[in-house]
Order: structure tokens, then sequence, then C-alpha cells
């Protein structure tokens, strides 16, 4: 039976996850303290960037607000280095979306981004039994398009003018899927990716 993803805390060897709260802004504004981050199209692209630590509280707010929204911690060190969220929760339809995700540049190209992909998806896999986990993108995006088609999520299309941007202008947003029976590849596909990276 499907159910609703519970805000349990998930680990595995290279990452920590516990729910995002507020007093996670000043981290998270140092970790995304970078103009790549934004650049994406992440939290509503460089227009929504703040400029100082308590600006951040209204990002972090917005995500909490959103779903189930997680803090992303190095394992080894502890440190705060993302955030990603389960949302959409549409239990009837037994689906949700793996979204808002963003990482401090400082763990691009390391395992922290397969690492909370096969946590969050496990959890809502074989935890909540989702049938279909779907993944979204700003088109302007490519590094977390190629990241997503990585793990092996099946590129569904494109969504024009889909959402707006904090500079006023729309996104295109390119959209992927990944379905309960496709789910043991993908996560042998991550597991394979972090054992090849382990020390």
């Amino acid at each position: 039976m499907t159910t609703t993803p519970d805000k349990r805390s998930l680990s595995n060897d290279a990452v920590w996850l516990e729910p995002l709260q507020p007093d996670d802004s000043a981290g998270l504004f140092a970790a995304f303290d970078d103009e790549r981050v934004w650049d994406g199209g992440w939290g509503g692209g460089p227009a929504a960037r703040p400029d100082q630590p308590a600006g951040m509280r209204a990002v972090v707010d917005g995500l909490i607000a959103a779903g189930v929204a997680y803090a992303v911690r190095a394992a080894g060190s502890g440190d705060l280095v993302g955030t990603a969220s389960l949302l959409d929760v549409d239990l009837t339809n037994e689906r949700c979306m793996l979204g808002g995700a963003a990482y401090s540049p400082s763990v691009w190209g390391t395992p922290v981004n397969a690492a909370t992909n096969l946590a969050l998806l496990g959890h809502a896999f074989e935890d909540c039994e989702f049938g279909r986990v779907m993944l979204q993108t700003d088109l302007l995006n490519t590094r977390m398009q190629a990241a997503i088609e990585k793990m092996g999520a099946s590129r569904e299309g494109v969504l024009r003018r889909h959402k707006r941007r904090a500079d006023g202008t729309f996104r295109d947003s390119a959209v992927f899927s990944i379905l309960a029976d496709e789910w043991p590849a993908v996560r042998e596909r991550l597991s394979s990716r972090l054992a090849a990276s382990a020390p």
C-alpha cells in the first residue's frame, strides 16, 4: 500500500539526510553562495539568489512548505552540502517527484548526488511503494539533465513555458521518470557508482 514519505532520516556511506529545518538556512546559504548553483535555474534562477544569509530563510521555508525537504550532509564531515525533496505526492496514482535538488559546487563530481538519489528513491519505491517517481529540471540546466540520465531515468519530454523564474521569464522543464519495475536497475547503477568511488 502506497504511503506518504514520513520524514525519516536516511543515510548511506556517502550522505546523511535529515528533514530540512529553518535553522539550516545559514548553512545552506554558505553551501550555495556561488553563482553556478543559481545559473542552472534552481530556486527560480539567478534573480532569486539571496545576497545575505538571512535571505535564505525564505528559500528554506518555501522548500519545507512544498514537500518533504531534506538537508543533505556529507557522511564523513557532517557538512551541509545540499538539499533535495520528495514533492507532489499523489497516493491515489502512486506517484511523487524527486526535486528541489541542488548541491554546493564543492561536491559536484563526487558521489553526493548519486548517494542522495539512492537514498530518496529507495525511500520512495521501497518504503512508500510508489509506482512512479518524476524528476524535472530547467532545460538550461544541462548538468542536472546529464546526471538524471546517467542514473537511468527515462526522458519523457519538455514542458514548454512551464514555470516562472524569479526574473519574470518562463522556463521550459525537461521531464524524466523512473517506474517501480525500473528501480532495481537504477538502484544497481547508483550503487555501483558509489562502490566505484569508495576509497
